[in-house]
């Protein structure tokens, strides 16, 4: 009788490419921006979860940011509060903070660590108020109309920025083996909360992180040319050109802002990824060929 012997080849493979990852980026911190479409389709959801523990398993620090933009405008209309956006920016009053705050620090981040929890990680959730984490300050808001002179300042209500990343917090999960899992809500000198773009709360934790890589996920491949191919690896002033010249605009100018900014404080590099693709994060860690597109200062 002739025994039949599995192929093993392609996972023998895949593992032996997976190995020199895991000792490199063993003991690193990255942070990891979760939202849009990976946050409503299920299947998703649970891969992405499988890949922050297992992340974990392996002797990385996974840090995840999260946003819930579609979460907070569904409530709203369930609740008959009208939305209204300048430059793409929700204008948020005192009514809007407060269903804010119920989605991004309660539904949302918790479905969240319930869902890491689940998959066998150990998931604390918290948001910027917590410790003083994120010390935010309003957002100043300036737009010129043609034949101004002065620009107009445009009150946005409970939009804020961040002033300063309070790590203690942070540091003391992950020192106690747990993952932190951030919603992006920032407390004002007054105790006052602040609604703040996930990005950019990404980005500046990243930052004072001293993180290896930032990884935004998005529902786009990556940053694409002007033939909407995707553009593997750019250095800061590559991206800086494509925004001059309008190849990069839109949505993805906010991730290219605070991918520029996290690497002039000290991240590695940042990854820009497709979060519609399931398990995108190992794929980006784990491979050779990566996915989406790579930033850094310098090739």
């Amino acid at each position: 009788m002739t025994l039949s012997i599995p192929d093993t080849s392609p996972v023998t493979s895949i593992l032996t490419e997976a190995l020199p990852y895991i000792r490199r980026y063993h003991g690193s911190t990255l942070v990891i921006k979760y939202g849009g479409n990976a946050m409503v389709e299920e299947d998703l959801e649970i891969a992405f979860a499988r890949d922050i523990v297992l992340l974990k398993l392996v002797g990385m620090n996974p840090v995840v940011v999260h946003g819930g933009g579609p979460q907070i405008g569904d409530l709203l209309s369930r609740l008959s509060i009208p939305t209204r956006f300048v430059d793409g920016m929700r204008v948020t009053d005192a009514a809007t903070m407060d269903v804010v705050e119920m989605v991004l620090g309660g539904l949302v981040n918790q479905a969240l660590v319930s869902l890491i929890n689940k998959q066998g990680g150990r998931a604390v959730g918290v948001t910027g108020k917590d410790g003083n984490l994120i010390r935010a300050r309003k957002l100043t808001l300036r737009r010129t109309e043609p034949g101004q002179v002065e620009p107009e300042i445009v009150d946005i209500g409970q939009v804020g920025e961040v002033a300063h990343v309070d790590t203690g917090v942070i540091e003391a999960l992950t020192a106690a083996n747990f993952i932190p899992v951030i919603a992006p809500i920032g407390v004002g000198e007054h105790g006052e909360s602040y609604n703040i773009n996930a990005d950019l709360v990404a980005g500046r934790v990243a930052a004072a992180l001293r993180a290896e890589k930032l990884i935004l996920l998005t529902n786009k491949p990556g940053i694409l040319d002007r033939n909407g191919a995707t553009l593997p690896t750019l250095t800061a002033n590559q991206v800086e050109t494509l925004v001059a010249d309008g190849t990069i605009n839109e949505g993805m100018l906010p991730k290219t802002d605070c991918a520029l900014e996290a690497l002039r404080d000290g991240v590695r590099s940042v990854q820009i990824i497709d979060g519609t693709v399931a398990h995108s994060l190992l794929v980006e860690i784990f491979t050779d060929a990566g996915i989406g597109t790579k930033i850094t200062l310098d090739h």
